[in-house]
């Protein structure tokens, strides 16, 4: 069975930059303020669903399996069967795949799918002498033995590592996401202004993105416990400038690397929301399709060069389905670092690396600039991991609809050495 899949709703609450202490949310408080009114403008009952999926890559330890914690706090019924996924980076899109397959397979007519994330509450981790030394203390038996054990204490017991520092390090090549993508820069000669040209225009892009109402209904402003609305994604800087970027110094490779905090992904918090549906189910419950999932492709790959997961995700995905560079009118491509982003489109247009990696005789093609991102990306409006690869997908289907055409391809890298990317078609 094939059964024909469509996008028919979704939403994302602004995606708000961690500023150096935990934010006003945790990850489930995300998904649910951004659930809730999602739920409320639909002609069914929350109740209505076969399944709950939720990507998070940082679960906090008072919300276990954050999909059913969240599938509750927003009402949709004890029986509700609600699962979390993890891929890292791919998370919020892997919820969505898992979705698409079921629906697609005849299992089941309605999902709702997500991912959410809230970096700024990544924990605090101790070394592990530190941790023994907790340990040795909480079983010291009476006063002499904890006495003795205190002539044990380090002042560095005391200095712990924020857990995404650790989380952002590639455990097989020791390198942090970062330093893939100075790899990246060097193999395809991305230097430091083109990168900065390309932050400055995701800047941009997202600014007028915002003034002109173009994501009006895609975001949904959240409400902290003091009662301060948060409507807009907080990181855009629309006069961000090529003088001010050039002042920033590299944050991996010093001091000639091209990768700075300026032409990186901001640190944040925010979930995303979409909700997917059979042919059966948009005909009973008269749903109007915003776009139709057509398919999906996972790659992997050298975690040291994880930035090019798109490229080995989106290629074989559109071979399968017979289309060139040029079929494919709109692109999504999550901004991990702007180098990452260029050796992406440099490698498409590589005829070595087209050849010998993906299998063509020649370069797929350059993609035009006017197609990727046209509303900005993780540069602008961050990149809270659980959540990106739902979001992206979830715009690309609005864009499509704003625009009028007919397909588009959403992808990101994932760290670990992977990559995602997902078709839609016009519904």
């Amino acid at each position: 069975m094939n059964c024909p899949v469509y996008l028919v709703d979704g939403a994302r609450t602004p995606f708000l930059k961690a500023r150096g202490k935990p934010g006003p949310f945790t990850p489930v408080d995300l998904a649910v303020q951004c659930g809730r009114p999602l739920l409320m403008r639909q002609p069914f009952a929350s109740t209505a669903f076969d399944l709950v999926i939720l990507g998070c890559v940082n679960v906090i330890q008072d919300e276990m399996n954050p999909a059913r914690v969240a599938a509750l706090r927003m009402g949709m019924g004890d029986e509700q069967v609600a699962f979390t996924v993890q891929i890292n980076c791919g998370s919020g899109m892997q919820s969505i795949d898992t979705a698409f397959r079921y629906i697609r397979d005849g299992s089941h007519k309605m999902i709702m799918a997500g991912g959410t994330e809230a970096l700024s509450h990544a924990p605090l981790v101790y070394n592990r002498e530190a941790t023994e030394w907790f340990g040795g203390m909480a079983s010291a038996k009476g006063p002499m033995d904890k006495a003795a054990k205190l002539t044990e204490l380090r002042p560095d017991f005391f200095s712990p590592v924020i857990g995404l520092e650790r989380g952002l390090t590639d455990p097989i090549t020791a390198l942090n996401m970062g330093q893939t993508a100075e790899v990246l820069a060097h193999r395809f000669g991305i230097d430091r202004q083109t990168a900065d040209a390309y932050a400055v225009e995701s800047h941009k892009r997202l600014a007028a993105a915002q003034s002109d109402g173009r994501l009006d209904g895609e975001v949904l402003p959240v409400f902290d416990r003091d009662g301060m609305a948060h409507a807009t994604d907080d990181g855009v800087r629309p006069d961000n400038s090529m003088e001010h970027l050039a002042k920033l110094d590299p944050a991996f490779e010093k001091p000639y690397g091209k990768v700075t905090p300026g032409n990186s992904s901001q640190i944040t918090d925010g979930a995303s929301w979409v909700i997917l549906a059979s042919e059966t189910a948009v005909e009973a419950h008269g749903l109007t399709p915003i776009a139709r999932l057509v398919d999906s492709e996972w790659a992997a790959l050298d975690p040291s060069i994880m930035g090019l997961g798109p490229v080995l995700a989106s290629t074989p995905l559109a071979q399968r389905h017979g289309l060139g560079v040029d079929d494919i009118d709109l692109w999504e491509i999550n901004e991990a670092f702007a180098a990452q982003v260029l050796s992406c489109l440099a490698a498409w247009q590589d005829d070595a690396f087209c050849r010998e990696v993906l299998g063509y005789d020649v370069a797929f093609g350059r993609i035009d600039r006017g197609q990727l991102n046209v509303d900005g990306g993780a540069i602008s409006l961050g990149h809270p991991v659980g959540a990106s690869g739902n979001r992206i997908v979830l715009h690309l289907a609005n864009a499509m609809q704003n625009k009028g055409v007919r397909r588009g391809i959403a992808t990101e890298c994932i760290g670990g050495g992977l990559g995602g990317a997902m078709l839609l078609e016009a519904a």
